[in-house]
């Protein structure tokens, strides 16, 4: 599928399997999430701006660069909340901005509840955390408010994808990438992942 990007890295696989079994408790769920999302993280910014940057060793002067981009992470809240650490510690300087959506049990559609974005925007590239790509609701819904917002780039980083899901952000955003450790076989009659991971807010949070 165009644009969508599936990780095969045998850490990424490793950490998923362990993240997808029913007796792993959360305390072990939020740390496996941290790393997942930084390791997919890893992978999603392979393309950020530069710019050459020489710096002063103690054996002489070496060619580098800097990085120019300045970064935002959007979680969409509850669940993308627990990816935001792992990422941090591999760009502590980028910028968190939370938006807020539930999903509708009956609908199945996004409800916005919470968005603090100013008025304008203050990074070159957002990171749309969520570790469930499902029905696609929340996560179309998030980039919509930020390319109203005025962002001129952003990529989705989830761990898990349902076909339906994948379908309906390259229906509705087709130019932005999608970075997923495993795409999933399909979502059941109440819009869960199967097999999926159950519910990743629950499962972190201990709520479930």
């Amino acid at each position: 599928m165009s644009n969508v990007f599936e990780s095969t890295h045998p850490l990424v696989l490793h950490k998923l399997t362990k993240l997808r079994d029913v007796n792993t408790e959360p305390k072990k769920f939020r740390e496996l999430v941290r790393e997942l999302g930084a390791l997919l993280c890893y992978e999603a910014t392979a393309d950020l701006g530069t710019k050459p940057l020489t710096v002063t060793t103690p054996m002489g002067d070496a060619q580098g660069v800097h990085l120019t981009d300045r970064i935002g992470l959007v979680p969409i809240l509850r669940a993308g909340l627990g990816m935001v650490e792992g990422v941090w510690e591999l760009m502590p300087n980028a910028e968190v901005w939370h938006i807020g959506l539930y999903r509708d049990e009956k609908t199945l559609r996004p409800v916005e509840y919470y968005n603090k974005l100013p008025v304008s925007p203050t990074v070159e590239v957002c990171l749309v955390l969520d570790p469930m790509l499902a029905t696609g609701g929340s996560a179309t819904a998030t980039v919509d408010i930020l390319k109203k917002w005025g962002v001129r780039r952003i990529k989705f980083v989830g761990l898990l994808g349902a076909p339906e899901g994948i379908k309906a952000m390259q229906t509705q955003h087709p130019d932005v990438p999608i970075h997923l450790a495993k795409i999933d076989s399909h979502l059941n009659e109440i819009g869960y992942i199967v097999p999926g991971l159950g519910d990743a807010g629950d499962r972190q949070f201990g709520t479930g």
